[in-house]
């Protein structure tokens, strides 16, 4: 099966120590579902300086990961430049969100 994460990527960032993937996966699994949880709340706040603090502070951890949602992250941040509504935001938010909230459930099962 395939998984939303590259494990190759985060043992490249541990150095290849099993012990230190588990450590920086824990932080991942720690810092980023209340990130999202406010990257949510600020969309549907329409609030849209917070919306790309939150989705820009999850940028690196999302590419050192290895999660294919980079293109949608930086879809979220050109929207807060917009004067476009929610409406036009939510799929991608949405795909996000059920992408992360996969890699989370996944993240616990292999670490």
């Amino acid at each position: 099966m395939n998984k939303h994460y590259s494990r190759e990527s985060i043992l490249e960032v541990a150095g290849g120590d099993e012990d230190f993937a588990s450590v920086v996966v824990a932080a991942f699994l720690e810092e980023i579902p209340p990130d999202l949880a406010s990257l949510e709340e600020a969309v549907s706040n329409d609030n849209k300086e917070l919306t790309y603090q939150f989705a820009h502070k999850m940028k690196p951890n999302i590419e050192m990961f290895g999660i294919n949602i980079m293109k949608d992250i930086k879809s979220i941040e050109a929207w807060t430049d917009t004067s476009k509504s929610v409406s036009s935001i939510e799929a991608t938010v949405d795909k996000v969100v059920t992408t992360l909230n996969a890699v989370f459930e996944e993240l616990k099962e292999d670490f």
